[in-house]
């Protein structure tokens, strides 16, 4: 069963999520679930979700040291099926994103699932 297409292609905080994630080596945006996902090959490293709770979201796979420091903030919050794996989501509505930061993200997550030939393009050598 499909599911509901839950994002449009013209918001432009996911013009944004799209210009951080798309110069990743590799990169590629599939939707699943409803969503934009953002891979490396065929990993997935970011998420851009939209629920009823969270307005619009980047969910992302928080380096295993930063998850416990990440969450106290309160922009960042464990989401539905993803949290119970160790992954987070950063309001991007709530507070204006500092998109520097969302761009950090999104590359160490990215690094946790690409494969080296990926991290090699990305470190330049």
């Amino acid at each position: 069963m499909a599911h509901p297409r839950m994002y449009e292609d013209d918001d432009p905080l996911l013009a944004k999520v799209r210009s951080v994630c798309r110069d990743f080596p590799e990169c590629r945006e599939v939707e699943a679930w409803g969503r934009p996902t953002f891979r490396a090959g065929k990993k997935i490293f970011t998420v851009y979700s939209t629920d009823d709770e969270h307005d619009h979201s980047l969910v992302f796979k928080p380096e295993p040291g930063e998850r416990a420091a990440l969450v106290q903030d309160p922009r960042f919050y464990a989401p539905p099926y993803f949290g119970p794996s160790g992954w987070l989501a950063l309001d991007l509505v709530a507070t204006p994103p500092d998109w520097t930061e969302v761009a950090e993200l999104a590359e160490a997550s990215y690094r946790q699932v690409a494969l080296k030939r990926m991290l090699r393009a990305l470190d330049g050598a």
